[in-house]
């Protein structure tokens, strides 16, 4: 019996961000010395984003209506620079209804209704707390009490793909199961302002957002469209455990993100591949966009015609990094048959036509997630 993404949900949070915006604020910092105020605009310039979502409202100028709950930026325009627990508390507060808003999206588009799951995966690297975000699920959409309940943290970027595989082994033994998987960041919670040009780097991609897929093997709960998960992998470079790195420091969590994460992975991304597909054709690929040069690096590694990842480069436009939910926005797009999420003109970007998808996310480690799905409907079934 084959294990199916019924229907993914997402979630951002109201305040949008304009690229331009958010680097000019980092730029005009008193502190920001001449050398670092040319890497911010080069950074900010070169990450092919042009907007993203914060929960931290007061990043979009003025007095939000809805201000956040630890100090942002003070009146002069300085931004500040709160300890590691009250961005952790604002992380409490703020990203549990983000899960439960994608979780309902997800439910919706798949309808099944809340006392039909029976399983509940959560996926984050952002902050942590206990009970957590899989208990508050349970709470917040009235789950029944004997969910079961996993919760995978600080796996980073790549996480969403060993949830939606802790969610494939959960229904291969059981065949019944209706596995609700959510991955939430709210990654904005952690800028500073920085000469680091790795800190840099990081507050010019990351953004906040949530996404959910309602993940099971029974055939009656399959819709007009569905992605079958066919496998799984994991490889380890060879090189980058101390390039891609996620720690927590006393202001907030400190992100390794080196100039060499995406020569690495232009380097190892075809073995990697090989290793994985074999022989397998595939008709689309959907890419984690760890930034602009991440996606080159991919596209040129795997000798991928022009216009292949563009359903990874739009999501990175429209919404920056958001993390472990980023690689979920993207295979939305395939799920809903999305013909420009194909990046290709030929049949296999019809809506009704079996579109097999293989799928990549990167990690600490540094590590390359992957999986193969393949999009079906009942009519090519």
């Amino acid at each position: 019996m084959v294990t199916c993404v019924l229907s993914i949900g997402t979630a951002v949070p109201p305040t949008r961000l304009e690229q331009q915006q958010v680097r000019d604020l980092f730029v005009a910092q008193p502190d920001t010395s001449r050398l670092a105020r040319r890497l911010i605009g080069a950074a900010f310039d070169a990450s092919g984003i042009e907007s993203r979502h914060t929960v931290l409202a007061e990043f979009s100028g003025g007095v939000p209506d809805t201000p956040s709950g630890i100090p942002v930026i003070d009146a002069d325009g300085r931004l500040l620079s709160p300890s590691t627990g009250a961005r952790n508390a604002e992380y409490v507060r703020q990203a549990p209804p983000l899960f439960a808003e994608a979780a309902r999206a997800a439910l919706r588009g798949a309808e099944v209704a809340v006392e039909q799951v029976t399983h509940v995966v959560t996926v984050s690297c952002t902050g942590m707390f206990a009970p957590g975000p899989d208990y508050r699920l349970v709470r917040d959409l009235g789950l029944p009490g004997s969910v079961e309940r996993y919760h995978l943290g600080f796996v980073g970027c790549a996480a969403a793909l060993p949830g939606l595989r802790t969610a494939a082994r959960i229904c291969a033994g059981d065949p019944t199961a209706v596995v609700l998987v959510v991955c939430g960041e709210l990654c904005t919670l952690h800028f500073r302002v920085s000469d680091d040009p790795q800190q840099i780097v990081s507050s010019s991609v990351f953004a906040d957002g949530a996404a959910a897929a309602v993940v099971s093997a029974d055939p009656a709960l399959r819709g007009r469209q569905w992605l079958e998960l066919e496998r799984f992998g994991t490889a380890i470079t060879d090189q980058g455990e101390t390039d891609m790195a996620w720690t927590v420091g006393d202001e907030g969590f400190d992100m390794t993100l080196s100039a060499e994460v995406p020569r690495i992975i232009g380097r190892e991304i075809r073995g990697a591949m090989a290793g994985f597909l074999g022989d397998d054709v595939v008709d689309a690929w959907a890419v984690h966009p760890g930034g602009r040069s991440v996606l080159d690096r991919v596209e040129s590694g795997l000798h991928l015609p022009a216009a292949t990842l563009d359903a990874s480069r739009r999501i990175l436009r429209e919404y920056g990094n958001m993390s472990s939910a980023t690689i979920l926005f993207i295979l939305r797009e395939f799920l809903h048959g999305a013909a420009d999420a194909v990046g290709t003109p030929d049949a296999a970007a019809a809506t009704d036509a079996p579109l097999r998808i293989a799928t990549l996310a990167f990690g600490p480690g540094l590590t390359v997630e992957s999986a193969l799905l393949t999009r079906r409907t009942p009519e090519r079934a």
